[in-house]
């Protein structure tokens, strides 16, 4: 089969590969539609540590059961599908308490670091586990299918979040997730949401997806601008969605006393934030990863139009063609979000 290969950081091959075959309990599936994930283009300079060549990267996809393992039994050949990007195992503590994120044994499709290689979905085919597959309705085409998974990233990130109806929220960032999770917050009742970036592009998109107000901290100061919307309190919940210090500081910065920040982005291993601060105004912090079992919900809501994923969807191109979207990609260029690569 043809697939787009890292064959060293920076440099892509589109080339031949041995066509992958399905275990026991596997499908294999035609990939009909990946997405190129930020984590992708982070990964292919060799910074993040978690895409080390060769490797095929891609995990947000869909496409048609093509082969079934002797042991899939909940599944037949021609299903339309799509998939988390994490496999689990199904059997270590977490994964019996519901916690299949948190997997003792977790693996993420099209990644290779020190313990692992798992290649994903940027070729013809792809094998993944019957437990982390899921059937998408006629109505929703490939392409839109295959934004699920950052859906989900969305969609458990606010399930993290205690949210009451009315509840101002910020989130800081607004790419590919935090666009998504503007939406999500709007479904799930909050009264205001502000988002906070410093592309005006990316805000009047965000605001054109349900975020009620946009901040660039390059022209105000977002804090007390926060402050001002909100009788001088602070917002009741943050949303970080890039992974660096600057944002962290920002979703702490505009919480009220007793607010709640979640933590979504990845980008950084470490970043400082303001110790006493978070300590004497009883901040609280989630973590949140990946996504626990969200799919489905996800799936009716990208049906019904409630996340409208189509805005978030830049180019729909040939993978052949992929490296040179992976380089404008990696170069920011201006107005790019969302890059389907079609095999």
């Amino acid at each position: 089969m043809k697939a787009l290969v890292l064959t060293e950081y920076k440099k892509f091959e589109f080339s031949d590969v041995p066509d992958p075959v399905p275990a026991e309990d596997e499908v294999l599936i035609q990939v009909k539609a990946c997405g190129i994930c930020g984590s992708d283009v982070h990964g292919m300079d060799g910074s993040s540590g978690r895409r080390i060549p060769p490797i095929i990267m891609g995990h947000e996809a869909s496409g048609v059961i093509t082969s079934i393992g002797k042991e899939v039994s909940s599944y037949k050949v021609g299903d339309r599908v799509t998939f988390d990007s994490t496999i689990y195992c199904g059997e270590c503590w977490y994964c019996r308490r519901g916690d299949i994120n948190l997997c003792d044994n977790r693996r993420v499709l099209g990644v290779s670091c020190d313990e692992y290689r798992r290649h994903g979905a940027f070729a013809e085919y792809v094998t993944v586990p019957e437990r982390i597959l899921y059937r998408i309705p006629e109505g929703i085409s490939f392409e839109h299918a295959a934004l699920t998974e950052p859906v989900s990233i969305a969609v458990h990130a606010v399930a993290r979040t205690p949210i009451a109806l009315g509840d101002t929220a910020v989130v800081a960032g607004t790419g590919m997730i935090g666009l998504l999770v503007v939406q999500v917050l709007k479904a799930a009742g909050c009264g205001r949401v502000i988002a906070v970036d410093i592309e005006e592009e990316k805000l009047a998109l965000a605001k054109k997806l349900g975020a009620d107000v946009g901040l660039n901290p390059k022209r105000v100061d977002v804090p007390a601008e926060v402050r001002k919307l909100t009788d001088g309190r602070g917002a009741d919940v943050s949303f970080e969605v890039v992974g660096i210090g600057a944002t962290l500081n920002t979703a702490l910065a505009t919480l009220r006393k007793g607010g709640i920040a979640t933590l979504v982005g990845n980008l950084s291993a470490t970043a400082e934030f303001p110790h006493q601060s978070t300590v004497t105004r009883e901040i609280s912090i989630n973590g949140s990863c990946a996504s626990q079992g969200e799919y489905p919900a996800c799936i009716d809501m990208i049906a019904r139009k409630k996340i409208d994923v189509a805005p978030l969807v830049s180019k729909v191109v040939p993978l052949s063609e992929g490296a040179g979207w992976f380089k404008r990609l990696y170069d920011r260029e201006p107005g790019l979000f969302k890059v389907v690569l079609v095999p």
